[in-house]
């Protein structure tokens, strides 16, 4: 009879390498439920706020008529927790020349006490909303 002698001849896994992988496949799928809809909500939200950013100016409208305007729409479209004046910040308050800079972040619960926090910021200009 042969006798087996170190780690050259086993062969496949063992369970203590199943068992890792398991978790670590665990890990990334929580991590993409956590973060994969915040980056969703954000690209919607950038459209959303680019068609209304486009639409204030060319119909010439106000800074304030601007904020009446997606506050609207987010309630619209059912997005009841998130208020304008938290997302963005005007950079340029002239009639029919706005433009923002969004800037938030959103929570979500990785791990019992464990929070992921996804930041979101960039400039919304009229060029870009064309």
């Amino acid at each position: 009879m042969q006798q087996l002698s170190g780690l050259a001849t086993q062969r496949g896994a063992s369970v203590t390498n199943i068992v890792l992988i398991i978790m670590l496949l665990g890990i990334a799928t929580k991590l993409t439920v956590a973060i994969v809809p915040a980056q969703i909500g954000d690209y919607q939200l950038t459209k959303l706020l680019s068609a209304q950013l486009k639409e204030a100016n060319s119909n010439n409208e106000t800074a304030k008529q601007f904020v009446e305007r997606v506050d609207k729409q987010l309630s619209i479209n059912a997005d009841y927790d998130t208020k304008a004046e938290d997302v963005f910040t005007f950079t340029d308050k002239k009639t029919g020349q706005l433009a923002i800079h969004k800037e938030y972040a959103i929570t979500n619960n990785f791990f019992s006490n464990v929070d992921i926090i996804n930041r979101f910021e960039g400039d919304v200009e009229m060029a870009t909303a064309e």
